[in-house]
């Protein structure tokens, strides 16, 4: 083998992120009552979370623990419970994740966000919401993917989610009462 060809290949393996090696993604699910929510202007008891970690507890509730590794990407989707379409065509109103906040849980205040970034937001893609219209049903979703230096440990999380109301342009943005959490595993 020539020295050209042995520096290329070690070159090549420099350059890769060794986070960005695990390809596989995760699907987080939270599933929202969304009457219940609205009439209680709170997630405490209307969301169930799940996901397609291995290991991960809590499915099927709101303290779920999803275990991820660094480098993979996490698909956070919500939908309301109600899903039936409507008699006159449309769909109900389907709830949207604002944000996810990253909580600092050393300090043992789960209410004080993390100083240190452990994810980065993937935009959503696809055409604006300008153009989706009431006959067509919407899932909204919130990507990231966990950073490759974030350190191993559990992360909790908040959800900020926005809910439409029926009959009204108003929304209602709620934070998640219970916070589910992450355990970074190291690559």
């Amino acid at each position: 083998m020539s020295t050209m060809t042995r520096n290329t290949g070690v070159q090549d393996q420099e350059k890769q992120n060794p986070g960005q090696l695990n390809s596989v993604q995760l699907n987080i699910v939270t599933i929202v009552n969304m009457e219940r929510a609205i009439r209680e202007k709170s997630l405490e008891n209307a969301i169930y979370m799940m996901d397609n970690s291995v290991g991960g507890t809590g499915q099927g509730t709101r303290h779920l623990e999803t275990f991820c590794k660094q480098g993979q990407v996490i698909n956070w989707i919500i939908r309301p419970i109600d899903m039936e379409k409507r008699p006159d065509g449309t769909w109900p109103p389907m709830p949207k994740i604002n944000n996810i906040v990253v909580l600092d849980t050393e300090i043992g205040d789960e209410e004080d966000v993390a100083e240190k970034k452990i994810l980065t937001e993937l935009k959503i893609y696809g055409g604006p919401d300008k153009m989706r219209d009431k006959f067509t049903p919407v899932y909204y979703y919130w990507a990231g993917t966990i950073l490759s230096t974030a350190k191993p440990g559990l992360y909790h999380y908040r959800l900020v989610v926005e809910l439409e109301q029926d009959g009204t342009k108003e929304k209602l943005y709620l934070n998640t009462y219970d916070h589910p959490s992450l355990r970074v595993l190291a690559v």
